[in-house]
């Protein structure tokens, strides 16, 4: 499975304290390859950083790159499908520049996106893609 995470979501599954944390571990057990551009990863640093010190921070992002499963997309086009919320669009540009399977997030202005018929980019909620993971 190629997989997209929004950063809430990528977020909360870093903390093994998380109900979340299956889906960290399943990363780094192999079970779906993670799919990252230089704007997602950006964002993930800045995010990240507000919760966690910065050697921490740094730890995830070296443990990211070297994972054979994480693979790093250059989208070359800009769909600007999320209206609501712009900065968004940089979830949608690397699910469709890497061929997605899915990508994962609890954010509404992702709704748009079921009723987009070009490009199609399938979403679904943490908590769905939690149990399917544990269903594996």
């Amino acid at each position: 499975m190629r997989i997209v995470l929004d950063t809430n979501v990528f977020l909360v599954s870093l903390s093994p304290f998380s109900e979340y944390a299956p889906i960290f571990d399943a990363l780094l057990a192999g079970r779906f390859t993670l799919l990252l551009s230089n704007e997602v990863t950006t964002e993930y640093e800045e995010i990240i950083a507000k919760r966690y010190d910065q050697e921490s921070v740094q730890d995830v992002l070296r443990l990211l790159v070297s994972l054979k499963n994480v693979e790093l997309i250059s989208p070359h086009f800009r769909w600007k499908l999320i209206v609501n919320d712009p900065d968004d669009d940089k979830f949608v540009d690397l699910a469709v520049a890497g061929n997605a399977d899915l990508l994962v997030t609890n954010d509404r202005h992702f709704n748009v996106l079921a009723h987009t018929s070009f490009p199609t980019v399938k979403t679904l909620k943490a908590e769905a893609f939690l149990e399917m993971l544990l269903a594996l």
